[in-house]
């Protein structure tokens, strides 16, 4: 597990490895980076970073050392390493490793956490899948950036799964600031055909981004990035109803391209945009 490869280290890997063994790296975000890597044999030597690298093992078994003692990570478990902890990685058999992971610089963790101290996950590997789901969430697809809002919500939940982890006592969200949540929902609605930035929310509701993400969550059982979504893709749904075409659609929609509106709609409706269509069609015959 690497970060921050350079061209040095990357030279040295390229000429280690296997021919299909690769590394595929995300869009950046700040604070950020996100990769998918494939393995036979060992693959990084002993080294440290100073980020969290907080991934998921996808096919095969994770083997490294850390802390004292070997590690294995299986398909569908988290692997969560805290910065500056001495570690290598490679896969654990022959047949090889695939695994996605991130690499979160503490500051954001330790904004969200409003000066608490960085939770300590003792046990490098772990079984849950609302962690890895929160995860994958980040890290699937790779192809697209990740967006300021998702970033928000994103970081506000993997830190109440880190510290759920690492033993702290979780930190009463009091009570709910609903007229904040309403401010932002509104504000939402209002640009829901333009990128909406988690500082444009702060300035309206006066509630940190990670604070609004909590409790947006608590009153409308989404997240502000959700929301938006979702507000996107209905305005996508009425168009394709009313027979535009789904180039078009997608632009007017405000999704970045054609594939990234596919997929957002499927994942919400259920079917591709071309099949909603060809059955709203049908229905008007």
């Amino acid at each position: 597990m690497a970060h921050g490869l350079g061209n040095e280290a990357l030279e040295g890997l390229e000429r280690s490895c296997a021919e299909d063994d690769r590394i595929v790296s995300a869009p950046g975000a700040t604070g950020i980076e996100r990769i998918e890597a494939r393995f036979h044999g060992n693959a990084f030597e002993l080294h440290r970073h100073d980020t969290y690298a907080i991934g998921v093992t996808l096919d095969g078994v994770q083997r490294f050392h850390y802390r004292g003692a070997v590690k294995h990570s299986l398909p569908g478990q988290v692997i969560v390493l805290h910065p500056d902890e001495l570690h290598d990685g490679g896969a654990g058999t022959e047949d090889g490793l695939r695994y996605r992971i991130l690499y979160l610089e503490p500051s954001l963790l330790s904004d969200c956490l409003n000066g608490t101290p960085l939770p300590f996950v003792s046990d490098a590997v772990v079984s849950d899948p609302r962690l890895r789901d929160t995860l994958l969430s980040a890290l699937t697809p790779l192809t697209e950036e990740l967006d300021d809002l998702f970033v928000a919500d994103f970081i506000a939940q993997l830190a109440q799964h880190l510290k759920r982890h690492s033993g702290q006592p979780a930190k009463p969200m009091g009570k709910t600031a609903w007229r904040a949540a309403a401010l932002a929902r509104d504000y939402l609605e209002e640009n829901a055909e333009r990128p909406v930035r988690s500082d444009e929310l702060e300035a309206i509701t006066g509630l940190d981004r990670y604070a609004l993400s909590r409790h947006f969550r608590a009153t409308y059982s989404t997240s502000p990035h959700r929301f938006l979504l979702m507000r996107r893709l209905q305005r996508a749904r009425r168009m394709i109803e009313m027979g535009e075409p789904l180039a078009e659609t997608a632009v007017a929609a405000g999704f970045s391209d054609q594939s990234h509106f596919n997929r957002h709609f499927k994942k919400a409706f259920g079917l591709t945009p071309g099949r909603w269509a060809a059955l709203v069609r049908k229905r008007d015959a």
